[in-house]
Formats: structure tokens, sequence, C-alpha cells
């Protein structure tokens, strides 16, 4: 029994021995290769001139907007517009019953006429005394004569005075618009009374080509932006430039002019608001509705960095890999925004450095890397330099996370 439990455990050790002896070759390569540089795609980094812009909510305002109210008392006698027709400065929205206004004229003019007539009575009694001074008139009745003349002459102008205000009201019962734009539906009908300078307005006229949009921005990014042109870190540009985002993500045709820039702040956000101006011909924007303006004021010297070859941790940190001495470094970068899919770096690479972008997978920094050249497309797709397309290993570790930032 014993030989036998002998024989067996003889049996059992040489065939661990044979297997492990058969698995030392594997385990030799596995260890060589493990010690292999892997490859990895590189770009070559470049300094640049990009763009400092920033995006801001905005909302459309109109440029004009005038609403129309009654300037005398009378019933509404015609509407002569189409609600949401074009109308042009003087044109006749609304007609008010004119026989009263019109009586009026006719009675300030009469009046006008009888102040003519005592003026030229007096004129030519005041002629013939004075030519009879001494063959019967006296000195007061010229005098007394004089007086009757200059009354003549202020009730004329009296006269005349009433008769223009006359004129005014019965003008006034035609209601023009006072701009050029799109009048609203009107909000009374042929028929009701109206009274002057009543509170409730007749309609609205809108002119919305152009178009206001008011945006508001941080009163400290502006400092911020301001100090940065000081100190010369951004460089100003011919103009600020100001494009619009409408709600479906579309670019309106375009650029943006300045009105009004920041002149105070708001005491419970602390934010400035900002008045830009846009050509609206097609109507496509209109008042009220929210928006993106997206303003570029100037140039700040940087590197861009690929969005696709960075990782942020959970504590905001940006970092990337570069190769650096046959091996991966792993770089902390100082980003200020992005632009076209990569971040605005100013710190953490050098241009002239090779940023690794592909064959990021599980990759530590010192890990012995062989770079091949690639390019790196508008949407990340990347290639070898001889241009065939293939991965050296995958996208960043899931460890940590990527894309846009905040």
């Amino acid at each position: 029994m014993a030989s036998r439990r002998t024989a067996r455990t003889v049996r059992v050790l040489a065939a661990a021995v044979a297997l492990t002896l058969s698995q030392t070759p594997m385990l030799l390569a596995q260890q060589q290769g493990a010690g292999a540089a892997r490859e990895v795609g590189v770009v070559t980094l470049e300094a640049s001139d990009v763009p400092y812009s920033v995006t801001l909510p905005g909302r459309s305002t109109a440029f004009e907007e005038v609403a129309i109210r009654p300037r005398v008392a009378g019933v509404i006698s015609e509407i002569l517009y189409e609600p949401g027709s074009d109308v042009q400065k003087g044109d006749v929205l609304f007609r008010i019953d004119g026989d009263t206004y019109q009586a009026d004229v006719d009675a300030a003019e009469a009046d006008v006429a009888g102040a003519e007539a005592a003026l030229r009575s007096a004129e030519t009694t005041l002629s013939r005394y004075e030519k009879l001074v001494g063959t019967g008139v006296t000195a007061a009745d010229v005098d007394t004569a004089t007086v009757d003349v200059m009354q003549a002459k202020a009730t004329l102008s009296a006269a005349k005075a009433a008769l223009e205000l006359a004129k005014l009201d019965l003008e006034r019962t035609e209601i023009t618009s006072p701009i050029d734009g799109i009048a609203l539906l009107p909000e009374v009908s042929v028929g009701d009374l109206v009274t002057a300078n009543q509170s409730d307005e007749l309609t609205t006229v809108t002119r919305i080509d152009p178009i206001y949009v008011d945006v508001q921005e941080s009163i400290t990014r502006i400092q911020q932006t301001r100090d940065r042109l000081d100190q010369g870190s951004l460089t100003r540009g011919d103009r600020i430039e100001a494009e619009l985002e409408l709600e479906t993500g579309r670019m309106f045709e375009g650029q943006g002019t300045f009105v009004s820039p920041p002149v105070s702040v708001s005491t419970t956000t602390g934010t400035s608001v900002v008045r830009l101006r846009f050509d609206n011909p097609r109507r496509g924007i209109l008042p009220g509705q929210f928006l993106r303006v997206k303003l570029t004021f100037g140039t700040t010297p940087s590197i861009l960095v690929p969005q696709g070859a960075t990782s942020r941790a959970s504590d905001g940190t940006l970092t990337a890999f570069v190769y650096a001495g046959g091996k991966a470094e792993k770089r902390t970068l100082s980003s200020q925004g992005s632009y076209d899919n990569a971040w605005i770096v100013t710190e953490g690479v050098e241009a002239g450095e090779q940023l690794i972008v592909d064959g990021l997978r599980n990759l530590q920094s010192g890990a012995a890397v062989s770079p091949v050249e690639v390019t790196i497309s508008e949407t990340g797709v990347v290639t070898r330099a001889d241009g065939t397309p293939e991965s050296f290993g995958g996208a960043p570790s899931s460890g940590d996370s990527t894309g846009n930032e905040g």
C-alpha cells in the first residue's frame, strides 16, 4: 500500500514539473512583450492665435414700438389698415367722426374774419383822427383810437390761434402711424367712443427690422476681460464680433453691432446689460425670443488641445499625455474655454511637444511608448500620417471623464 502511494506522488510531481517547463517559454514571451514599447498616435502641438469668445443668453426687443392713442374724443368712423400689415410713417390707421371738429373750424374762421374787420375799422378811425387833430379831435381821442387798434389786433391774434387749434383737432381725427412698422390687431371697432389721451391704446405699431438683442454678462468676467486686454494676454480685434444663435441651433445671418455698452450693474444679479442691434430683413427674429449671442473680443496666444485626447477628473483637473523621452508623461493643463472641439490651453504643454491622441486606453504615466505621427479630424477621427485609419488602443480609460468642460 505504501509503495503504491509513493508511486502516485511521484507521478503527480513529475506532471507538475512538466507543465511548469512547458509554460516557461510562454511566460518569458509575455514578460518580454510587457516590457516592449506600445505604439501610440501623436500630433505635434503648435502655438496659434485663438479667437477669444464668450456665449451669453439674450432676449430680443423691438427696435421701435408705439402704442397708438387718440388725441381727441369722438366716435371711430373708420379703421383703415389690415392687421399685421406694413404701415409707413404718416399712414392713416383710424378716423374719428369729424363733423363737430369741422364746425369748430368754420366758427373759428368766422371769428377771424370778424376780428379782421374790426381791426380795419379801428385802423381807419385812428388814421382819420390823426388827420383831424386840432380841428375838433383832441389828443385824447387819438389815444383812445390807438388803444382800440391794439385791442383789435389782440382779438385777431386770439381768433387766429383758436382757428389753428380747431384745425389741429380736425387733423387729429385722422390717427396716423408715427413710425414705419407692423400694425397689430385693433383694440376698438367702428362705432366705439374714444377719449383724448385715454390709457387704452387703439393698436400698437412695432418695428422689428433692425431688432435689438439685450444680453447680460457678469461684471466679474467683464473686468477679467478688461484686465487681459490691459496685460496683453488678449489682443483686441478690429471690432467686437457678435453672432446670434437661434433656438434651433442655427446661426443667424449677419453680424451685430454694439448699441449700448455696460453702464450699470444689477444689485441683485451682479450682471450688466449690453444691447446689440441686428439687421432683420426676413423677420427671422421676433421680440421676446430667448437667444444665444457669441461675442468675440480678440485673439489670445495659446495651444489647441483636442478634447478627445484629454481627461477630466472628478475634481475638475484637466490632464493629457505627451510623448517625452520614450515614455508617456501625464500633464495637468490650464484652459480658457474651448474652440472647435479643442481646449484653449495656456499652461501645461509647449509648442513642439508631441501630444498622445490615440492609444490612451489604460495608459499610465511613465509607460514606454513608441510614437506614430497621426492626423486628427475636426470630428476626432484619428488617421495615420500615411492615411491608414488604424487605432492604437482606443479612448481614455473609463475612470476619467472626457468631453466638454463643465
